[in-house]
Parts: structure tokens; C-alpha cells; sequence
């Protein structure tokens, strides 16, 4: 297997390995020219098809954005995303439609050795630089609603239709239309019909 193979895979994997080294090169600085970039930029389009090319139709991310590859990440139709976003996709990050991200949210697959002794930095007989990493796939439904400062971390999967409350670390799977909350982040309760705008008059 190469390098990358492992890293997609779920192994332990060589971070400095060449090709990786490029892909994030290239992932750090697209998302640094897409974040120079006012949001009414055409250029950006451009950036973003090139940064995460597997993505739907009417997506919109406001920067500043950071991906340490993009290309292992798939955002479905109608996505949006406020300030501050950060996806760190050492495994395949997945996305449905209509997912809508508050300001400061991270995704995160790697995974680090909880032992120092295997976590820290080592070097390689030419002087290389390197670590033991692996990580986790994440996974995020159709129509979710994940709202400001939550972190998600590597293997966690959220079912469809789900509101992850504000400040949220997300640890573990959440079933489909729930609403969730904490640290670590636990279901509430169930989103229902209740929950319609239409019955918050003081709104209207």
C-alpha cells in the first residue's frame, strides 16, 4: 500500500511521505487564496472546484476556510458554511445536502498514539521529520443543522436531520433527527413536528 492508501485506509502512516506532503501544500494554499478572496470574488469558484472537487450544486463556504487536503472531503447540494471552518481529512470526510455549518466548527480525523513514547515526533536516518498518525472516517447526513464552535472527531457518524448544539464535541455517533448537545456531546431528546416554527408565534 502507499502512504496515501494507508492514510485513506485507517493505518498508521508515513506524514512525510512525498505525495502527502504535496496534497497539503497545495490543500494550505488554496485555502489561503480562497480566504483572501471577498465572498463576492468569482475567482473563488474556481478555488473551491479545484480545493474540494467532489461537491454538489448551491454550496457556499464564507471563509476563512482550512483543509489540510480537500480532496478527501465530499460536500453534498446546498451546503453552507460560516467563518472559520476546519476540516482536517487524513480520512474520508463525507457530507450530505443541506448541511449548515455556525462560525468556528472542526472536522477531525487523525488520531494520535495516547502514549508519548509512540506519539512524539521521531526522525528518519536522512534527517526526516515524522509521526505515528492514523485516523477515522466522519460522516455528516443530509440536513443537519451543526451550529457554532462544535468539533467533531474521527469516526463519529450524525444520522440525518440532526440540530448539534453550539460548543458540542461530538465523540460518538448521534441517530437521525436528534438534538444533541455537550461535552462529550449526548442526545437530548428527539426533533418533532412540535419543534415547527409554526407553532412560535412570537416569532411571526
Amino acid at each position: 500500500m502507499t502512504e496515501k492508501e494507508k492514510m485513506l485506509a485507517g493505518k498508521i502512516y508515513d506524514s512525510s511521505d512525498k505525495e502527502l506532503a504535496e496534497l497539503r501544500a497545495k490543500a494550505h494554499k488554496l485555502s489561503q487564496q480562497y480566504s483572501s478572496l471577498y465572498e463576492d470574488d468569482e475567482r473563488r469558484n474556481a478555488i473551491l472546484d479545484e480545493l474540494l472537487p467532489d461537491h454538489g450544486e448551491g454550496f457556499f463556504l464564507q471563509g476563512p476556510v482550512y483543509f489540510d487536503y480537500g480532496v478527501f472531503t465530499k460536500f453534498g447540494s446546498g451546503c453552507y458554511a460560516n467563518f472559520n471552518l476546519t476540516v482536517l481529512d487524513t480520512c474520508p470526510v463525507t457530507i450530505g445536502d443541506n448541511v449548515f455549518f455556525g462560525p468556528n466548527c472542526t472536522i477531525a480525523t487523525p488520531v494520535h498514539p495516547f502514549r508519548w513514547q509512540e506519539r512524539n515526533m521521531k526522525k528518519k536516518s536522512d534527517g526526516t521529520v515524522y509521526d505515528d498518525e492514523y485516523g477515522k472516517p466522519i460522516t455528516i447526513h443530509s440536513n443537519c443543522w451543526i451550529a457554532s464552535n462544535v468539533v467533531i472527531t474521527g469516526g463519529v457518524t450524525i444520522g440525518e436531520g440532526c440540530v448539534i448544539c453550539a460548543g458540542s464535541v461530538v465523540t460518538r455517533d448521534i441517530p437521525p433527527n436528534s438534538l444533541a448537545a455537550g461535552n462529550p456531546c449526548r442526545v437530548i431528546r428527539e426533533i418533532t413536528e412540535e419543534d415547527s416554527i409554526k407553532y412560535k408565534a412570537e416569532l411571526f
